[in-house]
């Protein structure tokens, strides 16, 4: 986006209100200024982030990006002191983040799993709609020519992923990368309807191979690949579902680039039309794993600047041990990934 020492390229992935985390790692790379951000692929909340970064980086550059970047993460905690799903009086006196014992998302979890959001919602009210209206200037977007800007959502009808650019991207778009279906109708574009992104993308990495000239992917991963313990509650077992689910086309794409770099270095590609890429990846497991999984709709301010502050330290950390590797070498070893 500026002339820094090392362009880079970033993954965001989807999860909720734990993409304050992902708003955490942008945050410390733009004031850091040691590396400048090429392109970004991004699902739901990952792809906001990345929508938001793109206006305010239009409107003032770097410091005008981390401005959009905390007005955006403020409205997503306003726009949630109006919904009726709080933490109960115990889980604040106990510091639990989480919504488990919240009576309003109880019977939101429970009417998800038994009736269709074309039962409960058939007006299709999406507050999601009223949140990126409110803060995302698209025109602002499609012309912030400096940062290229991919957007995945999954094709209802096929099955497959659908990639949109930043030079066409709608605010139907950043909702169909976002749309939940067991709580949103799903979003149709030119008669397509279309749900989160993450069931074949979270995020897709091959958009930026072709279309940027920075070889350094970074992933900032939310959605945790592995837990040691085995789930036995409903709600936990279908947070772990969901996990792996959203995590599966990120490791089939991992896998895919282990396979094409240990071909190169065997010299069984030709290297004028295949590149080596570099891979690395930013997470907080030891922070974020212990949350119970509807801590994901938790928007208090208090929580979201936490997890901001969780994703700075972890930026930080990765550019303090990592920073002369990019470019080099990838820090994410693919092969114990697979093991």
């Amino acid at each position: 986006m500026t002339h820094h020492q090392k362009s880079i390229n970033l993954a965001l992935q989807g999860g909720g209100s734990y993409g304050a985390f992902t708003w955490g790692v942008l945050d410390y790379f733009m004031e850091d200024g040691r590396v400048s951000v090429e392109g970004i692929t991004g699902t739901s909340a990952g792809a906001m982030n990345a929508a938001v970064l793109a206006q305010g980086y239009l409107d003032g550059g770097i410091d005008g990006a981390r401005e959009a970047l905390e007005q955006f993460w403020r409205q997503v905690a306003y726009m949630g002191r109006m919904s009726p799903i709080k933490r109960s009086p115990l889980s604040i006196l106990t510091g639990n983040w989480g919504m488990d014992d919240s009576p309003a998302y109880l019977m939101l979890d429970l009417f998800s799993r038994v009736a269709s959001p074309y039962d409960t919602n058939p007006l299709n009210i999406n507050p999601l709609l009223e949140l990126v209206e409110s803060t995302i200037d698209f025109e602002k977007v499609r012309a912030c020519s400096a940062l290229k800007l991919f957007v995945a959502a999954t094709n209802v009808h096929t099955g497959k992923i659908k990639v949109f650019n930043r030079e066409e991207l709608t605010a139907d778009m950043l909702l169909a990368s976002a749309c939940l279906p067991t709580y949103f109708q799903a979003v149709e574009i030119d008669g397509v309807p279309y749900w989160d992104g993450g069931y074949v993308g979270n995020p897709p990495l091959y958009p930026l191979f072709d279309t940027t000239k920075s070889r350094d992917a970074i992933i900032v991963q939310i959605n945790p690949i592995e837990r040691n313990e085995t789930p036995k509650s409903a709600q936990e077992i279908q947070n772990r579902i969901n996990e792996i689910s959203f995590n599966s086309s990120l490791l089939r794409e991992l896998r895919a680039i282990d396979f094409v770099t240990r071909q190169l270095r065997e010299d069984k590609l030709d290297t004028n039309r295949y590149s080596e890429i570099l891979v690395h990846r930013i997470e907080a497991t030891e922070q974020i794993n212990p949350l119970s999984a509807s801590s994901k709709v938790n928007t208090e301010w208090l929580f979201l600047t936490q997890l901001r502050d969780i994703g700075r330290a972890s930026a930080k950390a990765f550019l303090d041990e990592h920073y002369e590797s990019l470019g080099k070498e990838s820090t994410l070893d693919l092969q114990s990934e697979f093991s």
